[in-house]
């Protein structure tokens, strides 16, 4: 493993192929990873996905921030202007600017699982409460905690959120959020899936113990290999960035990837290499050193 200012490059893993692959796509979150802690993009990072556009490579922002938080890099998207949200429940293009968005694609959770899901939760982690994210709209429990700074369109149950003639019924829901005030975060999650089982894809993104559902096949890792397969792009040719557990799919599929320096361990362990941390650019860092290594 080579060591160059803190960056060791992607090692192979089995089935994982050469770090020499062309890159052709980056993949890279958002929080805690692209920004840094104040939600600023640094003009040194801004200044390397310009020059990986230059070079030919495509920058897909991939969060498990909805569509309407998409502002703080809605001035920097190129070329697509494409961004995969809410953990892969949406791909959004950005070049209408904040508030113009339009959603391209969309895999919904099924109100049946969201209830399914939110029934088992309850019975399994009392003092559970719940937050509904739609494409255009957030709704949320009485006692759900002002995590988001922002004003819910609906406080009602989770079940009554979800009916069959809840509000926006036309809409698609897009995740649950479930919050739970006492709970270890990892200890909380690690329930969560065993209660739900294969109803919904659990993980979360948070320091707290929040948790995030999306439908049972949707990660941050499958909506980009469908946005890979439309281009003709591999996941050799794929580089990914991440730093919490709702990243650990999305850095095990592509050909490179990297935790950054302020990780989760289970990042760590998933991704092939390791870069510094967020405050540090460490995505900048390592696409900088991945555009010399092709001149």
């Amino acid at each position: 493993m080579r060591e160059n200012d803190r960056v060791t490059s992607a090692t192979r893993q089995p089935g994982t192929p050469s770090a020499a692959v062309r890159p052709r796509l980056i993949a890279t979150d958002l929080d805690g990873t692209l920004l840094r802690d104040d939600k600023s993009v640094s003009p040194r990072t801004v200044a390397a996905l310009a020059a990986a556009e230059e070079a030919g490579i495509e920058v897909f922002f991939v969060t498990g921030r909805p569509a309407r938080w998409m502002d703080v890099v809605s001035d920097h998207v190129h070329g697509h202007g494409l961004a995969i949200c809410g953990n892969g429940a949406a791909v959004v293009d950005l070049h209408g600017g904040p508030g113009a968005h339009r959603f391209v694609k969309v895999r919904e959770l099924a109100r049946e699982n969201a209830l399914d899901s939110v029934r088992l939760l309850r019975a399994a982690a009392p003092g559970t409460v719940f937050a509904v994210e739609q494409t255009y709209g957030f709704h949320q429990e009485p006692a759900y905690p002002k995590l988001h700074m922002e004003i819910p369109d609906n406080l009602l149950l989770a079940e009554r959120l979800l009916a069959p003639d809840g509000p926006d019924a036309d809409q698609p829901v897009l995740k649950i959020l479930a919050y739970h005030p006492d709970l270890d975060p990892d200890a909380f999650l690690t329930l969560a899936r065993l209660a739900i089982g294969g109803r919904a894809n659990v993980t979360r993104s948070s320091p707290s113990a929040l948790l995030e559902l999306s439908g049972p096949d949707v990660s941050k890792a499958s909506t980009l290999a469908l946005c890979c397969a439309e281009r003709g792009i591999s996941h050799e040719e794929v580089v990914a960035f991440g730093d919490m557990p709702n990243d650990v799919e999305m850095l095990t599929w592509a050909g490179q990837s990297y935790a950054m320096g302020n990780a989760h361990p289970d990042v760590i362990a998933a991704a092939s290499g390791r870069t510094v941390a967020n405050n540090e650019d460490g995505v900048a860092v390592v696409i900088e050193q991945l555009l010399d290594e092709s001149i």
